[in-house]
């Protein structure tokens, strides 16, 4: 099943039947919303407002974990990430779509992993974006003539404020080349729940650095992100029988990301985070 996270207009997506609201059951608390499931051209995909139906969750109180967790239960097997980003670069312009395929988290106040005392894992972050995915969207976007660019690096910080004039030139001169708020943990979270994860960086402004572009407003990064949803909702409509009929899909190395991840001995694992991670490490759990 494929998973899109993002704000509520993707939603809205021509062709989209037998839609409902499921309520998000996880061991991780409440997640954003309930998640919409339908079908689109025959096939499962599922939908969560990241920041809940109305735009009412900030960043920070995200619970990415509940988000992550209720997904693999649901049955989601690839997420597809929507997400506003500011510009670094002169060459990504508002309205372009950015396939990026690294991250820097500047975050500071979020659960970072499913796992903890009791059952510890360390999984590997080096690639953290899913290649195929990121193959399917790109090719997705280059048939619908989406202005699109493959590869990049996302800094994410930890909001809700705006990037400092300082921090933005920083960022630059560390090679990134958007900037968001949403992205991390998710990406972190799935790759423990062997979810494979791309993301849509939708440019909507040039963050506070260039010098011919007014400071950041949200009234400006919403009139682009009004502009950029029929694009959104195109490409989502575009890849998702490219991703859902990917016969390659489930020999992908994001489905065994936790292989050979988990340290603590089966003899010291805490009961109670083995009932907790039953849905994201339950494959590996009872066979280690």
């Amino acid at each position: 099943m494929l998973g899109i996270i993002g704000g509520s207009g993707v939603y809205n997506i021509e062709g989209l039947e037998n839609t409902r609201w499921v309520k998000a059951e996880s061991s991780f608390g409440e997640a954003s919303d309930e998640i919409m499931v339908g079908e689109l051209a025959g096939q499962p995909i599922a939908f969560l407002p990241r920041h809940g139906r109305g735009h009412r969750i900030p960043p920070s109180e995200i619970n990415f974990r509940a988000n992550i967790d209720a997904l693999k239960r649901l049955g989601v097997t690839d997420i597809i990430s929507v997400s506003a980003v500011g510009s670094l670069r002169e060459h990504l312009t508002p309205g372009m779509f950015v396939i990026v395929d690294q991250f820097i988290d500047r975050t500071f106040a979020r659960e970072k992993s499913f796992f903890g005392s009791g059952l510890v894992a360390h999984v590997s972050m080096a690639h953290p974006v899913c290649s195929r995915l990121g193959g399917h969207l790109h090719a997705a976007a280059q048939q619908m003539d989406i202005p699109v660019v493959r590869g990049g690096t996302y800094l994410v910080m930890e909001g809700s404020q705006f990037s400092s004039l300082a921090e933005s030139e920083l960022y630059r001169l560390w090679g990134c080349d958007v900037i968001g708020m949403t992205n991390m943990p998710e990406a972190k979270l799935a790759r423990e729940a062997e979810i494979c994860y791309a993301t849509v960086a939708m440019v909507t402004d040039y963050d506070c650095w260039h010098p011919n572009h007014d400071n950041v407003t949200v009234q400006a990064i919403v009139k682009v992100l009004l502009e950029n949803a029929d694009r959104a909702r195109a490409l989502v409509k575009g890849v998702a029988p490219r991703v859902l009929g990917d016969e390659e899909g489930g020999a992908c190395g994001c489905r065994s990301a936790l292989q050979h991840a988990i340290l603590t001995a089966p003899e010291a694992r805490d009961p109670a985070m083995l009932e907790k991670l039953s849905a994201i490490a339950g494959r590996m759990l009872k066979t280690t």
